[in-house]
């Protein structure tokens, strides 16, 4: 008889298992609440603009490949990815920037203009980075993590590596100049953590990029979505979109199926969610006692901040801005203080600025530009905002910050806007406090502390994507389902 799993959600990582599933030769359905696949990787199209909602760095683009190989098939027959460079543009109130990207000599000079002594500091902590990348990524990252001694077994490495150091901590021990500690550390905002606590093995990320580069897809991150969504279905796996999964269905300590609000009742020999997890366990097995007491040990972690995101599309072209762009603010600690740990929202911010149209003008009408600009804010578990009064007001300010740095006539310019904020992240992906990224990447909620792939009392409920192991990110995600996978496949042989 062929065994049948369900997925529910079809982030990343519930189409990467999907997938992982389908080729391996389990009737798969993925099962999703919105009305295009996607998750956190949704798109919208407005006025003739194109705006994906992120996420729009894409590293490992092997991780990512893969998945078409599993079963002979070739990722370019679904998608263009296309490299960028640089990778970053980052800029700071005072005027410099600097150009980070894999151009050795070039990324030298920079670094030798900031301090000629950081060079060699520069050096040191890419040979760093290359350690962690080693045992946190190619050796740990697509790995579950199911019991204490596994844990026990990584500590050697993570001892090695100071795992308990903070990612900045450690680039500071390296490089002295304070714009170019901010530079080499702000990448785990990328998944959700803070920099000064976020632990040192996250600066695997750079080794990631040094060595993969940084890639768009053509047409949007939207278009990579599609891509493993039309590959599923070609390998005959079944999506049901703009149907939430309500419940999953239990019979003792074993799920059955699920059940979505329309009253669609599937039936399955293995479920797996891709769902927040809080969700997963307050929500769709909060009947059944194992939800309720993992809930309010969930309850009590640290989560990731949420985002505010304003879309806009305007007149004109911009080749002097590039793709990825962060715009630092006058703080850099303090402003992640209050955010993390205060959970205020500061009167000054740092942006994240997103310009596919500088990679792909198709992605806006002819004579257009398509961008957003994100900032990190704390979830809605601090202190309590009201998002739909103030987001017009957060908006105006941000759009002061780019029309003082880089578009002085941005709002003559404006065709469309739009924002996002944590409530829209609560509302639309049950996102537990309308957290971003998950919980938190702390060393105390990674690997074995963060939740398992596989659930410790429902032996055949799984869990995929960011709020397990390794955590936010695609090639997290995505290294997730590789995890999750290979455990799914054991159980069902």
């Amino acid at each position: 008889m062929n065994r049948k799993a369900i997925v529910i959600g079809a982030g990343f990582g519930g189409l990467a298992l999907a997938i992982r599933l389908q080729s391996a030769g389990i009737e798969t359905t993925l099962v999703e609440a919105r009305d295009r696949p996607g998750g956190r990787a949704y798109m919208w199209e407005k006025d003739g603009f194109v705006f994906d909602a992120g996420p729009t760095v894409i590293t490992d683009p092997d991780c990512l490949a893969e998945l078409w190989r599993l079963s002979g098939h070739d990722m370019a027959e679904d998608v263009d990815l296309v490299p960028v460079t640089p990778f970053y543009r980052l800029n700071w109130r005072d005027g410099t920037s600097f150009d980070y990207s894999n151009d050795e000599a070039a990324l030298r000079a920079q670094i030798a203009k900031l301090n000629p002594e950081d060079v060699a500091g520069y050096q040191r902590f890419l040979d760093y980075a290359g350690e962690v990348y080693e045992e946190g990524y190619r050796k740990l990252g697509s790995v579950a993590f199911l019991d204490f001694a596994s844990m026990i077994r990584a500590a050697p490495a993570l001892a090695k590596n100071q795992a308990w150091r903070s990612v900045y901590s450690i680039v500071s021990s390296h490089v002295k100049n304070e714009k170019l500690r901010e530079a080499l550390s702000f990448h785990t905002l990328l998944v959700g953590g803070n920099p000064m606590q976020t632990s040192a093995i996250y600066a695997l990320i750079h080794k990631l990029e040094k060595d993969g580069g940084v890639w768009f897809a053509k047409g949007g991150t939207n278009r990579l979505v599609q891509a493993m969504a039309t590959h599923f279905e070609r390998l005959g796996g079944t999506m049901r979109l703009a149907d939430p999964v309500v419940r999953v269905e239990t019979h003792g300590d074993r799920a059955v199926g699920v059940t979505t609000a329309s009253g669609w009742r599937g039936e399955a020999d293995a479920v797996a969610s891709n769902a927040d997890l809080m969700h997963n366990y307050r929500d769709l097995i909060g009947h059944h006692p194992r939800g309720e007491k993992e809930a309010d040990k969930l309850s009590r972690k640290r989560w990731s901040p949420s985002l505010f995101v304003l879309h806009f599309g305007i007149k004109g072209s911009w080749p002097g801005i590039p793709h990825h762009m962060i715009l630092f603010g006058p703080r850099y600690e303090g402003l992640l203080t209050d955010i993390y740990q205060h959970g205020v929202l500061p009167q000054d911010f740092s942006l994240y600025l997103h310009h596919p149209t500088v990679t792909d003008p198709s992605m806006a009408p002819d004579g257009h530009s398509t961008f957003y600009a994100l900032a990190p804010v704390p979830h809605m578990g601090k202190l309590p905002i009201d998002w739909e009064q103030f987001a017009p007001v957060y908006a105006e300010r941000i759009l002061d910050e780019i029309q003082h740095r880089l578009i002085p006539d941005i709002r003559s310019r404006i065709v469309t806007r739009f924002h996002y904020t944590p409530a829209d992240f609560r509302s639309d992906l049950s996102a537990h406090l309308g957290s971003a990224f998950s919980l938190e990447p702390l060393l105390t909620q990674s690997a074995w502390f963060r939740a398992h792939n596989r659930d410790d009392v429902i032996p055949n409920f799984y869990l995929v994507g960011a709020g397990t192991h390794p955590g936010a990110g695609i090639p997290g995600v995505v290294g997730s389902a590789k995890a999750t996978a290979a455990l799914m496949l054991d159980d069902l042989a």
